[in-house]
């Protein structure tokens, strides 16, 4: 692809001229802060915008500013995530804010360089908080851009190589405008992916703005776009998970602080299917006696790589193991991140709440 494309310097002025009056309103954009624009990009990464809204109005309420954050409370910042998914994110938020405050008075930087030396923030993030929040003529290059521009240019190139990404990327730089045309042409090439320009279902070229500039649409291969390799199949791991409850109180675990999930809390779980005579067995060499062991059904969880297909039992102990944590139903749920893997045995929790 070449640096120069003269058809990417023909759909800036439709998009910009589309853009005000198609905008949705969303909160992030009401206040758009250089604060608010980084946080709500990295919510809105793997995340639906109706499903990130109400974490944002929660989270800025506990966090209202980056020194706030920096200050968080661990446990409490992984309950307001709860649900969101992909934890690692608010953990690096946290790592990030620490670092503003540390080296950068408390005030996001504003070019795209200095913000990818952040924890979290990669090309993309960097490039749509810099144009957004700062008005620098940085793209931002995301699914939804990838697909608009290799539609736009009937492009071939497999989007899933990084190739593909830093040639559009640099064809966008070298016609991005600055000051709030940038800030609006980002949120554009958002919006048209949003919402016009779709991943799933047929692309609304009726309504797109920019269609008299699509060669794809001119060539009606609009569906052809973008081109993907096909995905790897995922790997598939068998759980037993675990409800042990003494007394009213229930058992939970602090997962470890590397790999998939790190430093969340669980229930105690053990690789592979067991049934309830094994499972009986198996707390017994653990030191724990029980009352009673029973099934309380299948779950499965995707995450990106990984599938975990878990069989799930309830077990009566006759005493509080003290290698585990034991919490009321009340507490487990208001007090501690229950990654959305065990959301099937969490509702088994609720009903006794």
């Amino acid at each position: 692809m070449s640096k120069s494309n003269p058809t990417l310097s023909s759909i800036i002025p439709s998009l910009l001229s589309w853009y005000p009056a198609r905008r949705r309103a969303l909160p992030w954009r009401t206040d758009p802060t250089p604060y608010h624009v980084w946080l709500s990009e990295i919510m809105l990464q793997q995340t639906r915008i109706e499903a990130v809204i109400p974490y944002y109005h929660r989270f800025l309420e506990a966090f209202p500013d980056v020194a706030s954050l920096a200050n968080a409370d661990d446990d409490r910042l992984m309950k307001l995530w709860e649900g969101l998914g992909y934890y690692s994110r608010a953990r690096n938020l946290k790592k990030a804010a620490e670092a503003i405050v540390r080296d950068h008075g408390g005030t996001l930087p504003k070019t795209a360089d200095a913000l990818r030396k952040l924890a979290g923030i990669g090309d993309y993030t960097a490039g749509a908080i810099a144009s957004i929040a700062f008005g620098e003529p940085e793209p931002a290059v995301d699914g939804n851009v990838l697909r608009v521009i290799t539609r736009v240019l009937a492009c071939d190139d497999d989007i899933t190589l990084g190739s593909t990404k830093k040639a559009i990327t640099e064809a966008l730089r070298t016609v991005y405008p600055s000051g709030k045309d940038a800030s609006d042409l980002t949120q554009a090439l958002m919006e048209l992916g949003e919402e016009i320009c779709i991943p799933n279902g047929r692309a609304k070229c009726e309504l797109c703005p920019i269609r008299e500039h699509c060669r794809a649409h001119a060539e009606g291969t609009v569906e052809r776009f973008p081109v993907k390799a096909p995905k790897k199949p995922r790997r598939q791991e068998k759980l037993t998970v675990l409800l042990l409850s003494c007394r009213g109180k229930y058992a939970i675990r602090k997962r470890p602080r590397t790999g998939l999930l790190s430093a969340l809390w669980e229930y105690p779980n053990a690789s592979g299917w067991m049934d309830e005579t094994t499972v009986a067995a198996l707390l017994r060499e653990n030191g724990i006696e029980t009352v009673s062991v029973v099934p309380i059904g299948e779950a499965v969880h995707i995450f990106t790589h990984v599938e975990w297909h878990m069989h799930g039992y309830a077990a009566e102990c006759t005493a509080e193991h003290p290698d585990l944590v034991w919490r009321t139903p009340a507490e487990i749920l208001s007090d501690y991140a229950i990654p959305t893997a065990f959301r099937a045995y969490t509702a088994r929790l609720k009903e006794e709440f």
